[in-house]
Parts: C-alpha cells; sequence; structure tokens
C-alpha cells in the first residue's frame, strides 16, 4: 500500500526561486581554485528529463522494509519509486539515495536535482527509478559531490578495504559504471571524488587512515600524498572537498588539472574534539560539525573559502549541526532534547528554537534527518512519524508538518 502523507499544519506556502535561467543565492565563483565542480557544459540536461522552472524539491523517504517514497512539496503529491532491502544506513546528494542493504549499496535516482551553473540555476524532473547495487562487504563510507550528472561518487567497504569510485555521469543514465575498485588494507576509510581525480586514504594505525593517496579516475596513482591522521568525515563545498583530520582538514581542488590538497590547521593551542563529520547547505563554503560527543566542546566552523576555523559554543548537548551560511550565518542545530535550535554564527548566541519535535526517535536512537537549503530546514521524525518543515528566518516556525503510514527510517531532500 502506498505511504500515506497527511498535512497536519500550514501556515505559509513554501517559497521557492523561480526561471530556470535566473541568478541564484550563488555567491559567486571559485573557479580560482578549480573547484565550480557543477559548472560545464550541458547545464545538467539528462536525455528524457524534463526543465522545469522551479525547483522540484521534495522528500524522499525509506522505511524499514525498504520502501522509497517521494513526497513532492510543491504539489504535496506522493510516489511510491520501488523498493529496496531493509536499509541499515543511507547518504544523499541531493538527487541519488545509496542505501546500505544486505545487498550491498543500492542506489535510488529520485529523478530530480538542480544544476549549479555557479551564477545561475537549472532544474529538472525525470522518471524516478531503482538503478541497481554495488556489491562490497560491510557498511561503506559514501562520499559525493555537487553534481549529480558528471565527476565521481566514492565508496570504501571497510570490512573488506574495497575502494570503489562510481561513474556519476554514467549514473545519471541510470547505468552503475566502476571507474576503478581498488584493493587496500581494510581500515575506517575514504574515497573523495574531486573532479576527475579521487583521494584514497590509507591505512593508519588501530584501524583508522593514516593519509590520503590522489588517483585519477581510473585507478591510477598520480603520485600525491599527504598525512591525516584519523582521516573521518567528507564534504564537498562549492571551494572543494573536504577532509577531516585529527589536526585539522585537507582541502583537495584541481587546479591546472592537477589535483592539490592544502592543509587547514586548528586554530593554535586549541583544546576542542577534532571534526569528524561535516554538514552544510549544499554548496556553500562554510561547513559545520561537533566538537566532541554532543558538541561537548562546542561547535566547529570550516570556512573553505577563508581557509579558517570557529568554535562556536554549544548552548545545549547537539545530536547534529548544519551550517545554512546565508547573509545572516545562521547554523541550524538539533539538540538532543529533540529541539531544532538557529545560532548566530559569529559568535554563537542562540537566536530561535523550536518545541521538541523528535524526542522519541533520539532516545530511541533512530537518527533524524536535518537538511538545510535556501528556504527551509527539514527535518524527520522517524519514531514519530513525521516530516517537518522550518522556517529558520522566520523564528523557527514550524511551516509545515506532515505525517506517514510507516516510520521513515532514512529521509533526504532531493531536488535541491
Amino acid at each position: 500500500m502506498l505511504p500515506r502523507f497527511s498535512r497536519l499544519t500550514l501556515t505559509a506556502a513554501l517559497a521557492l526561486t523561480a526561471a530556470g535561467c535566473a541568478a541564484g543565492d550563488s555567491d559567486g565563483p571559485d573557479t580560482a581554485d578549480g573547484a565550480a565542480p557543477t559548472s560545464g557544459d550541458g547545464h545538467g540536461a539528462v536525455a528524457g528529463a524534463a526543465e522545469v522552472a522551479e525547483p522540484p524539491v521534495g522528500l524522499t523517504t525509506v522505511d524499514p522494509t525498504g520502501t522509497v517514497t517521494h513526497l513532492d512539496l510543491l504539489d504535496e503529491s506522493t510516489t511510491e519509486i520501488g523498493t529496496v532491502g531493509a536499509p541499515s544506513a543511507m547518504v544523499s546528494d541531493g538527487r541519488y539515495l545509496f542505501v546500505q542493504t544486505d545487498a550491498g549499496v543500492e542506489v535510488v535516482d529520485s529523478g530530480r536535482w538542480t544544476w549549479d551553473h555557479v551564477d545561475h540555476f537549472h532544474y529538472y524532473r525525470a522518471e524516478p527509478r531503482l538503478v541497481g547495487a554495488v556489491s562490497g562487504d560491510g557498511t561503506a563510507t559514501v562520499a559525493t559531490t555537487n553534481s549529480s550528472t558528471t565527476s565521481g561518487t566514492g565508496l570504501y567497504f571497510a570490512d573488506s578495504g574495497e575502494a570503489v569510485l562510481l561513474d556519476t555521469e554514467a549514473l545519471s543514465k541510470g547505468d552503475l559504471v566502476e571507474r576503478f575498485r581498488l584493493d587496500t588494507e581494510p581500515h575506517a576509510g575514504l574515497v573523495v571524488p574531486v573532479g576527475s581525480f579521487a583521494l584514497v586514504t590509507a591505512p593508519g594505525e588501530g584501524g583508522t587512515a593514516g593519509s590520503v593517496r590522489g588517483y585519477t579516475a581510473d585507478g591510477e596513482p598520480t603520485g600525491l600524498e599527504e598525512t591525516c591522521a584519523g582521516a573521518s568525515g567528507t564534504l564537498t563545498t562549492r571551494v572543494g572537498a573536504v577532509v577531516g583530520c585529527a589536526d585539522g582538514a585537507l582541502l583537495a581542488t584541481v587546479v591546472d588539472d592537477e589535483l592539490t590538497v592544502e592543509r587547514i590547521p586548528y586554530p593554535a593551542g586549541t583544546t576542542a574534539a577534532p571534526a569528524t563529520s561535516f554538514a552544510n547547505r549544499e554548496g556553500r563554503p562554510t561547513v559545520a560539525a561537533l566538537a566532541g560527543p554532543e558538541g561537548a566542546d562546542g561547535v566547529w566552523l570550516l570556512d573553505t573559502r577563508q581557509r579558517s576555523w570557529t568554535l562556536l559554543p554549544a548552548p545545549a548537548p547537539l545530536a547534529q549541526v548544519t551550517a545554512v551560511d546565508d547573509e545572516d550565518e545562521h547554523v541550524v542545530a538539533l539538540a538532543s532534547d529533540g529541539r531544532v535550535l538557529v545560532l548566530d554564527g559569529a559568535d554563537g548566541t542562540l537566536l530561535a528554537e523550536t518545541e521538541p519535535l523528535v524526542a522519541a526517535s533520539l532516545a530511541a536512537g533512530r537518527a533524524p534527518a536535518l537538511v538545510a537549503d535556501q528556504q527551509r530546514t527539514y527535518l524527520s521524525g522517524p519514531v514519530e512519524q513525521q516530516l517537518h518543515e522550518i522556517d529558520v528566518a522566520d523564528d523557527a516556525r514550524v511551516a509545515r508538518s506532515f505525517t506517514t503510514d510507516t516510520e521513515p527510517r532514512f529521509t533526504a531532500e532531493t531536488g535541491r
């Protein structure tokens, strides 16, 4: 039976940017760093896709049985895309869902995406589909870029040490193509796509990563190697690909057709725990991360354009944090008691908060999804069986809430 999404409240319509080639919120190009990963010919078009006038934003969910359902946030209709295996983890780049199941990593194409052309955007819709599965032993760490039609997608299977780079252009056409599959010594590793290259971690001590090595998209070593003790967490910004290390972060870009890596150390004298997972509004230069469990040491902000770190105080124990990186430098956090908090990115001041919305999910260990875009922030409540749309700029007002017939075990905002 098709899962039902019913409206609980609506106090304002979703404001979206119109015009398929209008100026957007891009904040200007970073082409000097060779890091405009979504720019190029074709404007993100794929055969069979329709270009539309506004972002086809929706929430795509996977329930505990593997049923994948899409909620269209424009007309509030729902579509059942299909069924994958029972999910244990999921990562999304805003178009694809990479769902961990017993079959490996199963790939779902939501059929909705936005092409960032640096100073404007193009929006597309196509038929959603189940693409297939990438085999591998154990849970995979997945790393994506900001482009759903070019570059690559990295998967690292820690149990077997298999490092895989998928061809994202082929993926956009419904084909699973591995550009390379390398055998490494098993460890908590990463495969980080960077333009037409990739970084692959090499093992360090105690099953952790100790360094990153450069490879071409065909799996040939470039000769680049940089120390990165305890490499953990990666995210692509408008400037380049970030990789977290024990002593700071690496910023990888392509300059003059060569893969380059720059180290951004933590501020001298800091005793705060390192960042191990990053989140932001897709494509923006600044990323956020918790410093220590529940943000015990605060919230790290890394500005990849300025190559600088800022440590903000945490106003409460936190479960997640993401950098909105808008004109007001908002940071959005999910408190461990289920509240959504809006913080000032300059000094960490608490600006607004909601009531506890997902306390039961957090208590049960069902991690909610927290995703920010240009207009709204979206929060899932797996146990509550609710999806919330929050207007951060309007005192964290809950603009819309939906309820589902089944648990939205994993949720992604797609079409952004």
